[in-house]
């Protein structure tokens, strides 16, 4: 049979955003039969991660769902009816028109994330249906404001080198990332470096595999914190350089303001006194600093999993610092790399995707915004959690799963279980969300549509063209929306416009025609690879802000400082004499990472499913064995688990695997039933990392 094959891009949340080509068979009905990474591709270079080698198996899953459904059962049973996409369109257009009428649009909240990060796929038409219906707005905040809202406070922006420039680096500090795991085309240029001579400082609370990779005798280094106190060390990092006379003094005077502010502020940072907030020895501190100082260039690689504390965006706001003291900006290979998607996100026309203008159509005001990490505060609230206005009485569902991804997993499933909340789910498999909805529609996949993916990992802006027809009754997220809009009798022409259409407005400095022909293209970066080379930053003053006066006015220090999370190891004492514990929840497994496949008979299975980590202190302290049935409990839940004794964390310190579903779970208890929902100091993050438990045997 004849074949042909189609370019395509990897569309999950991950820095690396592949190339993969997908052969099909030109039958009657075209059927995927492959998919590859591809090797043309400048950053990928062919290689796949384990769960997207097996992308095929996701298609064509028996447990996909291919066809609307009606609920039939209880809330969160999983027993639905099979209905026509007709029916389920005029349910959910009599049942919206019936919550905007009693409470108002503002009642209805539309709910997704970064399940596909494609461009259409993300921000295609949704921006436009729900600023026209005047629903509330969603802040994505889970996963990333929060870094940028850090950055932005010391140096602008939350723009940073391109992570490949470490190629160029005789110091990588790999802080808060798993890079070997979570980051994998990345760990070639760290090889080459370190083939060069570049040095290697793993700085994590988790023995990783990341971490596994040091090798002290050619002098890289383990660092292992206790989670949330990072910032201490990076004060007391501060205290050497510029107590030794470590500074770049002619950078730090031509390029920084507030250097006398800070230099006082971390005078009292000793590393003696990091060394007691962080249980990491002094001297390590000490010889941490002065090798950031004095091997250069030096480069640090960070991703999100730090901004999960209550101090999330100082703990960038302060690492932001480090390098403008050093002058690392100047080096090539100096700096902080973190993500790079600003890049590509310049050559979005935001208001010509969005439209901004349809929310205030007729004199209206702009919907209130309700932040995403908040959603079990929001939908068990008359007032949605105190925000004002009315309670959520109709919750529209897609690219996302938030019974498992989202803190305070139980009281967001006592919201869904509301019989006043009406609930759409577009969704590929019937997910703990979905086993909550009323109507259940299916989606795509990403070989089933045209999309533009924008990379925050590298620069390459990737094409991903549509292999298969649409696989059963499903459809894409903009086809849901045009679908929805017009269930709905709206008429505005922009509802309407076909993904063609949506992507010229959407980039109009791309060559669409050349973007599908060749695969991708490289958003613009500095050709020498410095993006402080000049010392121009987008703050106000124009130079690294080592005072903030914009923090003060928002009730901020004005220079960093480490506040200790209260659920953390310094933090509120009558907490902390109850639950002990500190509890993270990694992105352990290598066939799954985040939830969208641990119910795929080769990913999740293959894991062993879910446990709790903990040291053999602890464990012995409370009498649990490897293998044996232990109860993980604070004040939100208490998860049933199987306990797995490690060297991998430090006393004090347990992890649950996140990204495993209730059905995986002996009590149906997920490990984001346990964690919490504070938010983050500024930025709009939310702190499930500074989650307290306490761990006993299970008792039957």
């Amino acid at each position: 049979m004849a074949t042909r094959t189609v370019n395509g891009s990897c569309h999950h949340d991950c820095p690396d955003t592949c190339g993969w080509t997908v052969t099909v068979e030109n039958g009657s009905a075209p059927v995927a039969v492959k998919l590859r990474g591809n090797p043309d591709h400048p950053y990928s270079a062919g290689e796949l991660c384990p769960k997207v080698n097996r992308f095929i198996d996701r298609v064509y899953d028996p447990g996909r769902i291919l066809f609307p459904m009606r609920r039939v059962g209880a809330k969160g049973s999983g027993e639905f009816e099979r209905i026509s996409w007709d029916d389920a369109l005029a349910e959910i257009g009599t049942r919206l028109h019936s919550v905007i009428a009693e409470h108002g649009a503002e009642a209805v909240l539309p709910y997704s994330d970064a399940g596909n990060q494609g461009l259409l796929a993300m921000m295609g038409l949704n921006p436009r249906f729900f600023g026209h219906m005047g629903a509330s707005k969603l802040l994505r905040a889970i996963c990333g404001p929060t870094v940028g809202a850090g950055l932005r406070m010391t140096n602008g922006t939350g723009r940073g080198m391109d992570a490949l420039e470490l190629e160029h680096s005789q110091l990588i500090l790999l802080w808060g990332t798993n890079t070997k795991l979570t980051n994998r085309h990345l760990w070639p240029t760290i090889e080459a470096a370190r083939r060069r001579g570049a040095r290697l400082v793993v700085i994590d609370p988790i023995r990783t595999l990341t971490a596994d990779a040091i090798d002290e005798t050619r002098g890289d280094r383990f660092v292992q914190p206790l989670p949330g106190t990072d910032i201490a060390m990076m004060l007391a990092m501060m205290h050497v350089i510029i107590r030794d006379g470590l500074t770049d003094d002619a950078w730090v005077g031509a390029h920084t303001t507030g250097f006398e502010e800070l230099r006082d502020a971390v005078a009292g940072w000793t590393p003696s006194r990091a060394a007691e907030a962080t249980g990491v020895a002094a001297e390590v501190i000490e010889q941490l600093a002065l090798d950031y100082a004095t091997v250069r260039p030096a480069g640090i690689r960070t991703l999100i999993g730090a901004e999960h504390h209550e101090n999330g965006a100082m703990f960038f706001r302060t690492l932001g610092c480090l390098p403008a003291l050093t002058g690392a900006w100047a080096e090539r290979g100096g700096g902080i790399a973190k993500s790079v998607g600003s890049y590509s996100e310049d050559l979005i026309d935001v208001n010509a995707l969005f439209r901004p203008e349809l929310e205030r159509a007729g004199g209206r005001r702009e919907p209130r915004t309700l932040n995403m990490s908040l959603l079990g505060e929001i939908l068990t609230s008359p007032h949605a959690g105190g925000t004002g206005g009315p309670g959520i009485h109709a919750l529209i569902v897609w690219n996302c799963n938030p019974l498992a991804t989202v803190p305070r997993a139980e009281l967001i499933r006592r919201g869904m279980e509301r019989d006043d909340l009406f609930t759409v789910v577009h969704e590929q498999f019937l997910t703990d969300t979905a086993r909550y909805a009323d109507i259940v529609l299916p989606a795509t996949t990403q070989i089933e549509s045209d999309d533009v993916v924008l990379p925050w990992g590298h620069l390459w802006v990737g094409w991903n063209g549509a292999a298969i027809d649409p696989v059963g009754e499903s459809c894409s997220n903009t086809e849901l929306f045009r679908r929805l809009a017009h269930a709905l009798g709206y008429t505005e022409p922009c509802l309407f416009d076909n993904d063609d259409t949506l992507l010229r407005h959407a980039l109009p400095t791309i060559d669409l025609d050349e973007l599908r022909r060749v695969g991708w293209i490289r958003a613009p970066y500095p050709a020498d690879g410095r993006p402080f080379g000049d010392g121009d930053f987008e703050t106000p003053s124009g130079r690294v802000e080592l005072a903030s006066d914009r923090l003060e006015r928002m009730g901020q220090p004005r220079v960093p400082a480490f506040v200790a999370p209260r659920e953390g190891p310094d933090g509120d004492a009558e907490l902390i004499r109850r639950y002990p514990l500190q509890l993270l929840t990694p992105k352990h497994h290598t066939r799954f990472l985040n939830s969208g496949y641990a119910d795929l008979p080769k990913h999740g299975p293959a894991e062993g499913g879910p446990f709790v980590e903990l040291d053999a202190a602890d464990a012995a302290e409370r009498g649990l064995t490897d293998g044996a049935m232990a109860r993980v409990w604070n004040d939100r839940a208490s998860v049933t688990v199987p306990v797995r004794i490690t060297e991998r964390l430090r006393t004090g310190v347990v992890a649950i695997p996140f990204g495993w579903w209730s059905r995986h779970h002996p009590d149906g208890k997920v490990a984001n039933s346990l964690t919490n929902d504070t938010l983050t100091e500024w930025g709009g993050g939310v702190a499930y990392s500074d989650t307290l438990v306490q761990v006993e045997p299970h008792r039957m």
